[in-house]
């Protein structure tokens, strides 16, 4: 008699090639309930790695820049430029110049160089402003230190009749005796907006998303450097510096200075008056909140570093 041990005989399910026409297996109710459950838990998965990847692309979008606003018009730059730039005006406050010859200065920069500190340029043209040591401007060190470069801007722009009213693209041709005059003119209202911001004319107008700092920082150092771009001396104690300033204005524009410094300088907060920017690659970078510790006084800016242990 043949033997009826199942596992000696083919079967639909070992063998579909074998199932009849309209053979439909049958599926327990627990296997179809293990199945939609992990349809659902993939879903799940999926939605939740999305997700992450949006909030971390939102979080990291772009490289580390700055952001200056004032009213509807807006102008972004990276770090380093917005450090130049605060540099820049930060010399024409501290000669006591008005806000008109930052914004020559800055406009002319922005043509010159895009607010790079250039190590080459037509011929011996360098810096910021693509000064020429054979035109007198200095040697090829020295138009290279931003200070030194943007001090040397202002002495020639003061000497111009009039720089104070007359158009900003016809007193940089006037500085700068470019073989392109009129090119200075389409950088105007970037100019405006970035004097307006760095010499405190319009508060808290600056934002920088940054990565978190590589140091420390040095709060002697960074002192050194305050005092001799603004004129200003702070006080140091424990990671973080204290200015005390005559007027708001001048509050803001250290204030300003210190935010578009803040890359280079390992800076992690910068509160002026009861207002505080903290250094963050978030949305938040971009805004000054309310201080959970104000300042002094309106007139007072504190600068936190990354090493401060308070």
């Amino acid at each position: 008699m043949p033997t009826t041990d199942p596992r000696e005989h083919p079967s639909h399910r070992d063998f579909p090639h074998l199932r009849p026409p309209g053979f439909r297996p049958h599926h327990s109710p627990a296997r179809r309930l293990f199945g939609r459950a992990l349809v659902l838990v993939l879903v799940a998965a999926v939605g939740i790695g999305a997700f992450v990847g949006v909030r971390g692309l939102l979080h990291n979008f772009g490289a580390p820049g700055c952001r200056f606003v004032v009213g509807s018009m807006e102008q972004s730059l990276t770090p380093e430029q917005s450090a130049n730039a605060a540099t820049i005006s930060a010399v024409a406050v501290r000669r006591a110049l008005p806000p008109r010859a930052a914004t020559i200065a800055l406009t002319t920069a922005i043509q010159e160089s895009k607010l790079r500190n250039l190590t080459y340029g037509d011929r011996d043209s360098l810096g910021l402003f693509q000064q020429r040591p054979s035109q007198g401007w200095g040697t090829a060190d020295q138009v290279q230190d931003a200070v030194y470069a943007s001090g040397a801007f202002y002495d020639r722009l003061i000497q111009v009749p009039g720089y104070e009213t007359a158009p900003i693209g016809d007193m940089a041709q006037e500085v700068q005796r470019s073989g392109y005059p009129t090119a200075y003119a389409e950088h105007e209202t970037e100019g405006r907006v970035l004097a307006s911001v760095l010499t405190g004319q319009v508060p808290g107008a600056i934002g920088c998303r940054l990565d978190p700092p590589d140091g420390a920082g040095d709060a002697a150092a960074l002192a050194q450097k305050l005092t001799r771009e603004t004129g200003l001396t702070p006080r140091v104690s424990s990671g973080e510096l204290t200015v005390a300033v005559r007027t708001p204005t001048v509050a803001w524009t250290v204030g300003a200075w210190a935010v578009a410094h803040a890359e280079a300088d390992d800076v992690t907060a910068v509160t002026v008056g009861d207002h505080t920017w903290t250094r963050s690659r978030e949305e938040s970078g971009w805004t000054w909140p309310s201080a959970e510790r104000p300042a002094a006084t309106s007139t007072t800016v504190r600068i936190t570093l990354a090493g401060d242990s308070g």
